[in-house]
């Protein structure tokens, strides 16, 4: 599927979160792939999206690849150790991981068609 490769290991991706009281914000992040239909993504500096997620798990995530967009929703869980931690670690390749957030994928939306995906 087009949107999967959107999110492949180390592909650029926006990060949204928001407060329980409604303060959005967005990071750029690197995907570390999927486990299983789950959107793996490392914290190793996310002080506001980690403190967000905990308050509020619901997240958007944009992507893009050879100029196709995709968004997608899902609910975000963090892991500070344990099985998705140690994928997260062994992902890695330049910073200390302090979370695994993972995420799961409940709609994807094509940005340029316009059309729902799943």
């Amino acid at each position: 599927m087009a949107w999967q490769k959107t999110l492949q290991n180390r592909e650029e991706i926006v990060l949204v979160t928001s407060s329980k009281a409604g303060r959005p914000n967005a990071v750029v992040a690197i995907s570390q792939g999927f486990i299983g239909r789950k959107l793996l993504v490392n914290d190793c500096q996310m002080k506001t999206t980690v403190r967000n997620i905990k308050e509020n798990p619901a997240v958007c995530v944009v992507g893009r690849k050879n100029g196709e967009y995709y968004r997608i929703k899902g609910r975000a869980r963090l892991y500070p150790s344990g099985r998705y931690y140690k994928i997260a670690a062994k992902r890695e390749q330049e910073f200390k991981v302090k979370n695994a957030i993972v995420i799961e994928i409940k709609e994807v939306f094509d940005l340029d068609k316009g059309q729902k995906v799943i």
